[in-house]
């Protein structure tokens, strides 16, 4: 059962395939309620199994939509949509509508070979900047790989997939089966690897992991398998970037080899931190790297301590057998006086954070971007001064909002916004003039795409015989190609279904019915069989025929059956 063609909720129409994962498929689609075009990911029917990881799915589908940054890809909207699979049975399909972004991902141009040091530079900086905005939020990426980082035709870093991880990691107990549906283990941090807990520097890991391969054309470790890989992560070192491109500089090497330290109290403590050094090595300087204790006193609290004297002295005693422990313990009633305490306070902090009333306050420098959708220019802006917000117009052609009225602005409505920041305003220039492209024998898929490239949004599919023209391609459209309309309009297909239609031959005359079988709008093949259990007739009628009458595939051949006896 193909995806092309279904409506999920509603109101998002599945177009034509453009990507593919281990845990997604993801298609171009358009929203007939805002006449946009968007990127649709359908997570795979497996996934959607277990109740749990919908409910897990959900919410850190909620959590990513609540993001809006430049260097983050929206998350539009996410569900699930029942659907009938071909063996009968009902199936949960999850979706998330994100974003259309016009460009490469990552992986692809990488693929090319190394980049160069000032622009994977620049795309590190733009990844630094989205994990920035998402660790401030509480969201840890946990699947930073340039399969989920995409760059515009303009130059711009988007990041994709951003809370998805999360519900996919946690219905996954093995690094065998989380890298199965995550795609690969090359950028696990050495936490994730041995399923410890994870956190922003996890993000900051895979980072580095990423600015490796940018600099190398290729990760730092390799293996034949998953769990090979990622017991180097915890266990091996890896080389510097010039060792592979001698065209890396000393300074990003230091970069890279302090992203990639295995404890993570080691590596940098915040994707500011990182982008620091990256700013300092790329003009020519070796970032100076702050001690451990320094640099885990902050967000994460400590590095774990040493072993102390009394924790050796245990440790000697344990091994040493000829030793008398002469420490006393403490009084029973001390013990549970202490534990006694701790209760209490624990109740008493239950206690006091249930009686808290949440505030929907904002602080006195935060704002929040209001809905100005209906809205003339004018107001919008006087709206938004109200604010101490600042407006810029855009234009863009909409179908569904009148000419001058605003569709949408950028950050939306309900994003927190500072003082003074500008808010970008969409004016509707109304539907535009269009003639609806031909798009006659192409496949559907095809048509889908070019309809939407033209501003309109396909529409319903209807199968029709035919005996020409092949399965899957549209024999016309409507309205018909070269009309003209406006941007918005639907348009619907009609597609040949590679089948035609076949009579009921019997009785005619066998020259007559090889004359229909073969006409031009049917173009089967008619085979002449005599019958010798009946006696023969003059004109030869047909007694019986191989398919029986009704919808059969194009080209095939048909038996004729006359008595010959």
């Amino acid at each position: 059962m193909t995806d092309e063609g279904r409506l999920l909720a509603g109101r998002y129409r599945v177009g034509a395939l453009i990507g593919r994962g281990g845990m997604s498929d993801v298609h171009i689609g358009t929203d007939s309620r805002l006449g946009r075009t968007v990127a649709i990911k359908l997570l795979k029917s497996s996934l959607a199994a277990d109740p749990a990881f919908r409910t897990r799915f959900r919410q850190e589908a909620q959590a990513a939509a609540r993001m809006a940054h430049p260097t983050i890809v929206r998350v539009f909207d996410a569900g699930e949509e029942t659907v009938i699979e071909n063996s009968g049975q009902e199936a949960q399909i999850p979706f998330i509508v994100m974003e259309h972004v016009d460009g490469r991902l990552l992986k692809d141009i990488i693929r090319e070979g190394p980049i160069d040091s000032a622009e994977a530079v620049r795309i590190i900086e733009g990844v630094l900047t989205a994990l920035e905005y998402s660790h401030r939020a509480g969201v840890v990426h946990r699947d930073i790989k340039p399969g989920n980082i995409m760059i515009t035709k303009a130059g711009q870093v988007k990041v994709m997939d951003f809370g998805i991880a999360r519900a996919i990691s946690d219905s996954s107990t093995t690094v065998a089966q989380t890298t199965a549906i995550l795609g690969t283990a090359s950028y696990f941090s050495p936490e994730q690897a041995k399923g410890e807990s994870v956190d922003a520097r996890t993000d900051l890991y895979s980072t580095g992991v990423v600015l490796f391969e940018m600099l190398a054309g290729r990760t730092p470790f390799r293996g034949d398998s998953p769990v090979a890989v990622a017991y180097q992560h915890v266990s091996e070192t890896p080389v510097k970037p010039s060792s592979i491109n001698k065209k890396v500089s000393p300074a990003l090497d230091s970069v890279v080899m302090h992203a990639l330290a295995k404890d993570r109290f080691q590596r940098y403590q915040s994707a500011v931190e990182f982008r620091n050094d990256v700013e300092t090595a790329a003009s020519g300087q070796i970032p100076v790297h702050r001690n451990a204790d320094d640099a885990g006193a902050g967000l994460f609290g400590s590095p774990p301590p040493s072993a102390s004297g009394s924790e050796l002295a245990l440790k000697q005693l344990a091994e040493d057998e000829t030793m008398v422990r002469t420490q006393r313990r403490p009084p029973v009633i001390w013990i549970w006086a202490g534990i006694l305490s701790v209760v209490v306070i624990v109740i008493s902090v239950m206690i006091w954070a249930f009686s808290l009333t949440p505030s929907s306050d904002l602080p006195d420098n935060s704002r929040r971007v209001p809905s100005l959708t209906g809205l003339s220019y004018d107001n919008a802006q006087n709206k938004l001064l109200d604010l101490d917000l600042a407006a810029t117009m855009a234009e863009e052609a909409s179908a569904t909002v009148p000419k001058g009225e605003v569709t949408r602005t950028d950050p939306p409505a309900g994003t927190i916004a500072q003082p003074a920041d500008v808010i970008k305003v969409f004016v509707s220039t109304g539907a535009q003039p269009v003639d609806v492209p031909d798009t006659t024998n192409q496949p559907l898929a095809d048509a889908q795409v070019a309809i939407t490239a033209f501003g309109l949004i396909p529409g319903s599919v209807t199968r029709e015989n035919s005996a020409t023209i092949a399965s899957n391609l549209v024999l016309r459209t409507t309205p018909a190609g070269g009309s003209p309309e406006k941007t918005g309009v639907t348009v619907d297909f009609i597609v040949s279904s590679g089948l035609v239609t076949l009579d009921d031959l019997k009785g005619q005359t066998l020259s007559a019915a090889s004359d229909l079988l073969e006409g031009a709008d049917v173009q089967l093949v008619a085979i002449p069989t005599p019958d010798n259990t009946c006696p023969s007739v003059s004109g030869s009628p047909v007694v019986k025929q191989s398919l029986a009458a009704g919808d059969v595939p194009q080209k095939s051949q048909v038996e004729l059956f006359y008595c010959a006896g």
